[in-house]
């Protein structure tokens, strides 16, 4: 069964999707982040706030958020343990 993340401003997750989550920092992030930009790929879910994480999905996608990757991995810990 899937389940759905928060990451920021009511945007959710598919947690079954999710790659990994990274630091937009490093020139690679950047050149992947504007790369899947060119190629209509990203998905901003920053709300025109600072980008602080870049969710890689099994489908090619990027996503970006303004939450921490720190928030986001707790929150995706969390998933698991919220009962129904």
């Amino acid at each position: 069964m899937s389940k759905l993340m928060n990451i920021g401003f009511g945007n959710v997750i598919n947690t079954d999707k999710i790659l990994c989550i990274i630091t937009p920092d490093s020139a690679p992030a950047k050149r992947q982040i504007q790369r899947a930009k060119e190629e209509n790929r990203l998905i901003d879910a920053t709300q025109g706030r600072r980008t602080r994480a870049v969710i890689f999905t099994v489908n090619q996608m990027l996503v970006i958020s303004a939450l921490q990757p720190d928030t986001l991995s707790g929150r995706f810990g969390n998933e698991e343990r919220t009962p129904d």
